[in-house]
Protein backbone atom coordinates (compact mmCIF):
# COMPACT_ATOMS: atom_id res chain seq x y z
CA UNK A 1 0.00 0.00 0.00
CA UNK A 2 2.67 2.62 0.91
CA UNK A 3 4.65 2.25 -2.28
CA UNK A 4 1.01 2.97 -4.28
CA UNK A 5 0.93 5.36 -2.27
CA UNK A 6 4.00 7.67 -2.96
CA UNK A 7 3.55 6.68 -6.27
CA UNK A 8 0.07 8.62 -6.33
CA UNK A 9 1.62 11.67 -4.82
CA UNK A 10 2.52 13.19 -8.28
CA UNK A 11 -0.85 12.62 -9.51
CA UNK A 12 -2.50 14.04 -6.46
CA UNK A 13 -0.64 16.48 -6.10
CA UNK A 14 -1.06 17.51 -10.04
CA UNK A 15 -4.73 17.72 -9.30
CA UNK A 16 -4.99 19.38 -6.12
CA UNK A 17 -6.23 23.18 -6.54
CA UNK A 18 -3.84 24.67 -3.90
CA UNK A 19 -2.44 28.47 -2.32
CA UNK A 20 0.54 29.09 -4.70
CA UNK A 21 1.80 32.21 -3.67
CA UNK A 22 4.20 32.01 -0.36
CA UNK A 23 3.07 34.36 2.71
CA UNK A 24 4.60 37.73 2.73
CA UNK A 25 6.05 38.66 6.11
CA UNK A 26 6.88 41.22 8.63
CA UNK A 27 10.25 40.19 10.34
CA UNK A 28 9.82 43.22 12.83
CA UNK A 29 6.38 41.77 13.77
CA UNK A 30 7.01 38.45 14.44
CA UNK A 31 10.35 35.94 14.76
CA UNK A 32 11.25 33.96 11.41
CA UNK A 33 13.55 32.19 12.82
CA UNK A 34 14.38 30.09 15.74
CA UNK A 35 16.97 30.17 18.45
CA UNK A 36 19.46 27.49 18.61
CA UNK A 37 20.56 26.36 22.08
CA UNK A 38 23.16 23.33 23.19
CA UNK A 39 22.86 20.00 21.94
CA UNK A 40 20.24 18.06 23.25
CA UNK A 41 19.53 14.14 23.19
CA UNK A 42 18.03 12.19 20.04
CA UNK A 43 14.96 11.08 20.81
CA UNK A 44 14.86 7.33 20.97
CA UNK A 45 12.23 6.15 18.23
CA UNK A 46 14.58 8.02 16.03
CA UNK A 47 17.43 5.66 17.25
CA UNK A 48 15.00 3.00 16.71
CA UNK A 49 13.74 4.15 13.34
CA UNK A 50 18.08 4.96 11.99
CA UNK A 51 18.58 1.33 12.87
CA UNK A 52 15.41 -0.16 11.04
CA UNK A 53 16.23 2.67 8.39
CA UNK A 54 19.88 3.48 8.40
CA UNK A 55 19.87 5.15 4.67
CA UNK A 56 17.42 7.59 5.72
CA UNK A 57 19.65 8.70 8.38
CA UNK A 58 22.99 9.88 6.68
CA UNK A 59 23.97 13.11 6.95
CA UNK A 60 24.22 14.44 3.08
CA UNK A 61 26.98 16.35 2.10
CA UNK A 62 26.97 19.75 0.98
CA UNK A 63 26.42 21.70 3.98
CA UNK A 64 23.56 23.23 5.64
CA UNK A 65 20.85 24.29 3.12
CA UNK A 66 17.87 27.02 3.81
CA UNK A 67 15.26 26.95 0.44
CA UNK A 68 14.48 29.23 -1.15
CA UNK A 69 10.43 29.98 -0.37
CA UNK A 70 9.50 30.52 -4.14
CA UNK A 71 5.79 30.17 -5.38
CA UNK A 72 7.22 26.00 -6.54
CA UNK A 73 8.34 25.84 -3.09
CA UNK A 74 5.65 26.89 -1.51
CA UNK A 75 3.07 24.83 -3.26
CA UNK A 76 4.76 22.22 -2.56
CA UNK A 77 4.76 22.60 0.76
CA UNK A 78 1.23 23.25 1.02
CA UNK A 79 0.20 20.60 -1.01
CA UNK A 80 2.13 17.64 0.64
CA UNK A 81 1.26 18.96 4.57
CA UNK A 82 -2.36 18.56 3.42
CA UNK A 83 -2.16 15.43 1.57
CA UNK A 84 -0.53 13.59 3.90
CA UNK A 85 -2.82 14.72 6.57
CA UNK A 86 -5.97 13.47 4.39
CA UNK A 87 -4.32 10.16 3.51
CA UNK A 88 -2.96 8.49 6.78
CA UNK A 89 -5.08 8.50 9.43
CA UNK A 90 -3.92 9.00 12.94
CA UNK A 91 -3.36 6.29 15.46
CA UNK A 92 -1.66 5.86 18.60
CA UNK A 93 1.57 3.83 18.96
CA UNK A 94 -0.20 1.28 21.45
CA UNK A 95 -3.11 0.87 19.16
CA UNK A 96 -1.06 0.22 16.20
CA UNK A 97 2.06 -1.52 17.48
CA UNK A 98 1.27 -3.00 21.39
CA UNK A 99 4.31 -0.24 22.31
CA UNK A 100 4.75 2.86 23.50
CA UNK A 101 6.59 4.82 21.28
CA UNK A 102 7.80 3.60 17.41
CA UNK A 103 8.75 6.03 14.27
CA UNK A 104 7.76 4.23 11.12
CA UNK A 105 6.66 5.06 7.78
CA UNK A 106 2.71 4.64 8.09
CA UNK A 107 2.66 2.12 5.41
CA UNK A 108 -0.63 0.70 6.25
CA UNK A 109 -2.00 4.41 6.07
CA UNK A 110 -1.80 4.88 9.88
CA UNK A 111 0.48 6.49 12.01
CA UNK A 112 0.83 9.06 14.69
CA UNK A 113 2.50 12.47 14.73
CA UNK A 114 6.09 11.05 14.06
CA UNK A 115 5.37 8.74 11.08
CA UNK A 116 3.50 11.93 9.36
CA UNK A 117 6.30 13.85 9.93
CA UNK A 118 8.87 10.79 8.74
CA UNK A 119 6.33 10.83 5.53
CA UNK A 120 6.49 14.64 4.71
CA UNK A 121 9.96 14.67 5.00
CA UNK A 122 10.58 11.89 2.44
CA UNK A 123 7.90 13.20 0.43
CA UNK A 124 9.41 16.43 0.24
CA UNK A 125 13.08 14.95 -0.34
CA UNK A 126 11.79 12.88 -3.58
CA UNK A 127 10.14 16.10 -5.05
CA UNK A 128 14.11 17.33 -4.82
CA UNK A 129 14.48 19.56 -1.03
CA UNK A 130 17.64 18.93 0.85
CA UNK A 131 17.50 16.93 4.16
CA UNK A 132 18.97 20.08 5.91
CA UNK A 133 16.27 21.86 5.35
CA UNK A 134 13.47 19.15 6.47
CA UNK A 135 14.51 18.74 10.21
CA UNK A 136 11.90 16.87 12.69
CA UNK A 137 10.87 19.13 15.89
CA UNK A 138 9.87 18.14 19.44
CA UNK A 139 7.36 20.66 20.48
CA UNK A 140 4.71 20.52 23.37
CA UNK A 141 1.46 21.50 21.90
CA UNK A 142 -1.08 23.60 23.47
CA UNK A 143 -2.13 21.18 26.12
CA UNK A 144 1.46 21.04 27.35
CA UNK A 145 1.76 17.53 25.57
CA UNK A 146 4.69 15.68 23.61
CA UNK A 147 4.55 16.69 19.79
CA UNK A 148 6.29 16.07 16.64
CA UNK A 149 6.05 18.45 13.44
CA UNK A 150 8.36 19.20 10.39
CA UNK A 151 10.48 22.16 10.36
CA UNK A 152 10.90 23.40 7.07
CA UNK A 153 13.81 26.17 6.72
CA UNK A 154 13.32 28.25 4.05
CA UNK A 155 14.87 31.76 3.36
CA UNK A 156 12.15 33.85 4.41
CA UNK A 157 12.20 32.19 8.27
CA UNK A 158 11.22 28.23 9.69
CA UNK A 159 7.61 27.00 8.85
CA UNK A 160 5.98 23.92 10.25
CA UNK A 161 4.40 20.97 8.66
CA UNK A 162 1.58 19.53 11.17
CA UNK A 163 -0.54 16.77 11.12
CA UNK A 164 -2.73 18.46 13.64
CA UNK A 165 -3.32 21.96 11.42
CA UNK A 166 -4.38 21.95 7.41
CA UNK A 167 -2.48 25.74 7.24
CA UNK A 168 1.48 25.56 6.88
CA UNK A 169 2.42 28.53 9.30
CA UNK A 170 5.55 30.11 10.95
CA UNK A 171 7.42 28.49 13.74
CA UNK A 172 6.15 31.67 15.98
CA UNK A 173 2.71 31.34 14.90
CA UNK A 174 2.31 27.82 15.68
CA UNK A 175 1.25 28.25 19.39
CA UNK A 176 3.65 25.46 20.23
CA UNK A 177 6.87 25.22 22.62
CA UNK A 178 9.49 24.30 20.89
CA UNK A 179 11.92 21.70 22.70
CA UNK A 180 14.75 20.44 20.39
CA UNK A 181 15.27 19.45 16.42
CA UNK A 182 17.68 17.93 14.38
CA UNK A 183 20.79 20.22 13.65
CA UNK A 184 20.93 20.94 9.99
CA UNK A 185 24.53 19.80 9.47
CA UNK A 186 23.60 16.37 10.91
CA UNK A 187 20.31 14.27 11.05
CA UNK A 188 21.51 12.74 14.29
CA UNK A 189 22.53 15.45 16.23
CA UNK A 190 20.29 17.35 17.87
CA UNK A 191 19.81 20.68 19.32
CA UNK A 192 17.65 22.52 21.81
CA UNK A 193 15.35 25.04 20.94
CA UNK A 194 14.29 28.95 22.51
CA UNK A 195 10.61 30.03 22.63
CA UNK A 196 8.87 32.50 20.12
CA UNK A 197 8.72 35.90 22.39
CA UNK A 198 5.07 35.81 24.40
CA UNK A 199 3.16 38.49 23.11
CA UNK A 200 1.24 41.30 25.17
CA UNK A 201 -1.81 39.43 26.08
CA UNK A 202 -0.35 35.78 26.50
CA UNK A 203 2.33 36.98 28.88
CA UNK A 204 0.38 36.17 31.96
CA UNK A 205 -0.37 33.02 31.13
CA UNK A 206 2.95 31.40 30.42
Amino acid sequence: MFSKTIAAVSIALTGMAMLSTPPALAASERPVFISIGADARAPIGWIQFCNDNARDCEAQGGGARDVVLNAKAWSDLVRINRWANEHIKPVTDMEHWGVVERWDYPKDGYGDCEDYVLLKRQMLMKAGWPASALLITVVRDKKGEGHAVLTVKTDKGEFILDNQAENVVLWSDSGYRFVKRQSQQDPNVWVSLGDPPPSVTTASAR
